[in-house]
């Protein structure tokens, strides 16, 4: 209810308490007909009262604070458009010095890697036929990363989370990540994987499981171009507080080796120490347990333009399309759970097959300057 609604239902109800108030009292042998009349009015005065009390209660309601809903992915801002490139060296495996960074433009990326509820609610939006195999089955057994389990069959599979469903998700390709894009492009729709939901929009695929296709023009989210992924990851203004030549080594903002203590110090990830403890155990055997943390869980680490989690936990796509002697693969940066301080470092390029997908994989999104998915309520 608007504020000059309740102004004026107020001064309403005002007025008729006041006219409620000053009937006259009853007189000792008044004529049947006041009498009569007397009735009347305190039957009136009655039925407001109850009027009165339901107007209250409504007010009372109306004035309760409306929760505004969560987005379905937090974004932020990628801002400092036309920074240079990373003077360093941004893949130390090759010969030929190659420089990342420079963005000329403003525009989203996720805040946190897509999660398992996310991704869950993805896949019962899109698979319960699931013709372009969006789930993979370690997703719901690998003991390390275990996250979405499926039930029912073919045509009528329904996906839940087990555990936290805050972990990022794993297992998922190159093309797995294109299409969940697409998902979000059109609105989040329910149905098969087709040109509506998942098969065209940011990236156009119509079946697709090869190739390099490329991120469409209008595309409302899309996965980070490298540049895109290495700026909002390593990317410090050195006249903001960062280093001399505005790149930090580690995504999170530092040039010493990161910690893995969860929690609220700086300079910490979800990565193996150099004396391989895990982050998620505090012990050095890999054992049958899950690795995967909370999304933010390093609440102190948060990068310049407020990303986590870039470093470490999983790692994560970027479009790159990169060929070696194996084949055409798309990029990969950032490290994982699994991997030791020299995957998270800005000058460690990797890069998966197209039809990779593993333990250690998954990805975050990106999008425009005005992006559309604050529109798109949480599904709680």
């Amino acid at each position: 209810m608007k504020s000059h609604h309740l102004k004026y239902l107020l001064l309403f109800t005002s007025l008729i308490f006041s006219i409620a108030v000053i009937a006259p009292p009853p007189v000792e042998g008044a004529p049947s007909r006041d009498k009569r009349k007397l009735a009347k009015l305190k039957k009136e005065t009655r039925k407001l009262k109850r009027t009165l009390r339901s107007i209250a209660s409504q007010l009372a309601e109306a004035r309760r604070p409306v929760p505004i809903p969560k987005p379905f992915m937090e974004m932020v801002t990628v801002g400092n458009p036309g920074n240079p490139d990373d003077p360093s060296d941004g893949d130390g495996s090759t010969v030929d010095v190659e420089n990342f960074g420079h963005v000329p433009y403003v525009f989203q990326i996720g805040k946190y890697e897509v999660t398992l509820q996310q991704y869950t609610a993805f896949l019962n939006a899109v698979a319960a036929t699931d013709t372009y195999d969006l789930y993979r089955t370690n997703i719901g057994t690998h003991p390390h990363v275990a996250g979405i389990a499926r039930s029912g069959g073919s045509g009528n599979y329904t996906y839940s989370v087990i555990g936290s469903g805050k972990h990022p998700v794993t297992n998922v390709t190159w093309f797995d990540a294109a299409r969940f894009c697409n998902w979000l492009h059109n609105g989040r729709p329910n149905g098969a994987q087709d040109e509506t939901t998942t098969e065209d929009g940011a990236y156009t695929l119509l079946g697709a499981q090869t190739g390099t296709p490329e991120r469409n023009w209008g595309a409302r989210c899309w996965i980070p171009s490298e540049n895109e992924w290495y700026k909002a990851a390593y990317f410090h203004p050195h006249n903001e507080g960062g280093p001399a030549d505005s790149y930090w080594l580690y995504p999170t903002g530092s040039d010493d080796v990161p910690g893995n203590l969860i929690g609220n110090l700086p300079n910490q990830a979800n990565h193996r120490t150099p004396d391989n403890l895990y982050a998620a155990t505090r012990r050095t055997a890999t054992e049958d347990t899950n690795y995967l943390l909370d999304a933010g869980i390093f609440e102190g680490t948060a990068g310049f333009f407020g990303t986590f989690d870039m470093g470490g936990s999983v790692f994560e796509w970027n479009d790159a399309v990169i060929v070696d002697m194996d084949g055409t693969k798309r990029g990969l940066r950032g490290g994982s759970w699994f991997s030791h301080e020299g995957r998270l470092r800005s000058s460690k390029r990797d890069a998966g097959l197209l039809d990779r997908e593993g333990n250690v994989i998954g990805f975050r999104i990106a999008g425009p300057e005005l992006n559309c998915l604050h529109e798109l309520p949480d599904l709680d």
